[in-house]
């Protein structure tokens, strides 16, 4: 048992590496073995090529611990070398390359105690591009929402084996912002009110009426084409939303990856999918240690966590409003509760409305008002009545939990 707990463990720690997140797994630390792990894909892209290192670790640490100080390159069968730095987290190319399909490839990493280890040769994989990505509204388990598929054709009849990836991107939009915002103005101290509200027009410098969020997708997303009798991807699965999910409450991006995969690399991720999902982890047929094609030099029989993958890259990125895909649905709600003022509950009145002055009784609330404006906590929306009206800051000013700057890739 404490050898399957330990295998899931090494297997947790792979996709937290992989993905950046993972959900916790109670492990009991007896037994806890450490185990490089490598994560290494170079692609037919133009860039500075990435290979990261960690290693495992307890989950009472909760986060990989980075491999730094080691010596990290790759070579092809030409005789090149290509050198990796170590920067923040990672491992980037010293200069711009790309996987060639004439040339194979093996990684080298030399760790700081002396460790030396080496991946088999791998070459670059048929280079097949998306063709399309498709959004349609389609109900699944009794729940409205968009599926996001992807479609890929190799007439070749080579490429086979497939991977994916995703960035979604999603348009924020506070639904209580307001051009002129209400800021604190501060007395000496001892005076009696202490300050006093006033009025401005909001900066330009500062975006807190539109912002944007972005995450990566934290699942193994494979499909082959092995069996069928073209190598065609037909509408796969990337992504189902359902139509009240605030994610896509605007507008919404998604950015597929897809790499093109050897057997070996394809059978790698697979068998990490496979065993990574509950009921098979704890199956009696757990299998031992699966190794990827990465060993140590000096010991072969130490355990290694990771593959070098050479695959040939695409992408292809996918733009559409809420009303595109669902122009009869109302619009989700706004992340947080922001009611228009008509829709106030009477039970939270007292939580939106406030008097703006200063006699000392429960009526005035203007130090309240003070308190709420200049720390940040609430802010001002116009109103028909004398009172304030007052809603969580993040109904006003998005900025407060999402990115302000706009993507270079956003199309409105």
């Amino acid at each position: 048992m404490k050898k399957i707990l330990l295998y899931r463990f090494l297997i947790t720690i792979l996709l937290t590496f992989i993905f950046g997140c993972t959900t916790p797994y109670n492990y009991q630390a007896n037994g806890f073995e450490d185990v490089i792990v490598i994560q290494a894909t170079i692609t037919n892209e133009y860039k500075f090529q990435e290979i990261k290192l960690s290693r495992t670790y307890t989950l009472a640490e909760s986060t990989p611990k980075f491999e730094p100080e080691a010596v990290v390159y790759v070579t092809d069968d030409a005789g090149n070398k290509y050198e990796f730095e170590e920067g923040e987290g990672t491992y980037l190319s010293v200069a711009q390359f790309q996987a060639n399909p004439d040339r194979q490839y093996q990684l080298h990493v030399l760790t700081k105690n002396g460790k030396s280890y080496i991946s088999s040769t791998e070459k670059l994989t048929t280079q097949t591009p998306i063709e399309n990505i498709q959004a349609t509204p389609v109900t699944k388990n009794d729940i409205l929402g968009v599926q996001i598929t992807v479609n890929s054709n190799d007439p070749t009849n080579t490429s086979k084996y497939y991977r994916y990836e995703y960035e979604e991107t999603s348009k924020i939009v506070a639904p209580k912002w307001y051009s002129i915002e209400a800021v604190v103005k501060m007395f000496p101290a001892g005076s009696n009110p202490k300050g006093e509200i006033v009025f401005q027009e909001r900066s330009k410098e500062k975006e807190a009426k539109i912002c944007f969020s972005s995450q990566k997708s934290n699942t193994i997303l494979l499909t082959s084409t092995n069996d069928l009798s073209a190598d065609k991807v037909i509408n796969f699965p990337l992504r189902f939303i359902s139509s009240t999910d605030n994610y896509i409450r605007n507008r919404y991006s998604i950015l597929v990856k897809q790499y093109v995969q050897s057997l070996a690399s394809y059978t790698f991720y697979e068998t990490l999918k496979n065993i990574s999902s509950s009921g098979s982890l704890l199956s009696q047929t757990q299998p031992g240690f699966f190794s990827g094609n990465i060993k140590a030099v000096d010991n072969p029989g130490e355990k290694v966590i990771g593959f070098f993958d050479v695959s040939s890259y695409s992408e292809k990125r996918l733009f559409f409003n809420f009303t595109d895909i669902f122009p009869k649905e109302k619009i989700p709600e706004y992340q947080y509760y922001c009611p228009e003022e008509s829709q106030i509950p009477e039970a939270l009145i007292d939580q939106y409305y406030y008097n703006y002055c200063f006699a000392d009784n429960s009526v005035c609330k203007g130090n309240e008002i003070l308190d709420f404006i200049r720390t940040g906590v609430k802010i001002y929306y116009p109103n028909k009545t004398p009172s304030y009206l007052l809603y969580s800051i993040q109904c006003g000013d998005c900025s407060t939990f999402s990115s302000n700057i706009k993507p270079s890739f956003w199309i409105d």
